[in-house]
């Protein structure tokens, strides 16, 4: 029987990175882009670190983005659906792909005209506990020329994924090279990692 979640988990068995165009429906995807521009409003994005507490790129020159953690306190009604539908999306990953995750964390980010984060990937040297990255887009009509393109390397060969509204992107941490090429207009998402601990 297919599942609503199954498009991700079948394109990332195929690929190595999962991406679903319709991951999230188009009124969760408006209301969190109008939580992100409410959170800039008011003034609490702030620059995203390099590393985890132990270890930080204290000089920023990696990434440029902006973000705010999310958390089901904050009794947001879109935050509280998109994470119900993470939920939702671990439950049907563990049980067809038996992944044992246990935990997340998402936060909302923002790159601003000119913005970029450099190659990397996403598993701390010091932490393993995020398995998968899992990356949602919030922009509508994105163009070619707005640039800020994900690109996910495969050895030397570059997938290029456009930060379109409503497409997710699915991969495992602490394989999969990827950056954000510098963008063009203000380009947002909620990032965040299925973690096992």
């Amino acid at each position: 029987m297919t599942n609503r979640f199954d498009v991700l988990i079948d394109s990332y068995l195929d690929n190595n990175v999962g991406v679903d165009n319709d991951f999230l429906n188009e009124e969760l995807s408006n209301g969190l882009h109008e939580n992100i521009l409410q959170l800039q409003k008011d003034d609490l994005m702030t620059a995203a670190g390099i590393g985890n507490n132990e270890v930080k790129d204290a000089n920023q020159k990696m990434r440029g983005d902006k973000i705010y953690w999310m958390d089901k306190s904050h009794d947001n009604i879109y935050e509280q659906e998109f994470l119900l539908h993470i939920e939702n999306f671990i439950d049907r990953l563990n049980s067809t792909c038996y992944t044992g995750i246990n935990g997340y964390e998402f936060h909302y980010a923002v790159y601003e005209e000119g913005s970029f984060y450099k190659r990397h990937k996403d598993q701390f040297k010091n932490d393993s506990d995020r398995k998968y990255s899992l990356i949602n887009y919030l922009n509508n009509n994105w163009l070619e020329e707005d640039g800020g393109q994900l690109l996910v390397y495969h050895n030397e060969t570059a997938q290029k994924i456009q930060p379109q509204s409503q497409t997710a992107v699915f991969f495992k941490s602490d394989e999969m090279e990827h950056e954000v090429i510098k963008a063009n207009r203000s380009r947002m998402s909620i990032t965040g990692w299925l973690k096992r601990m």
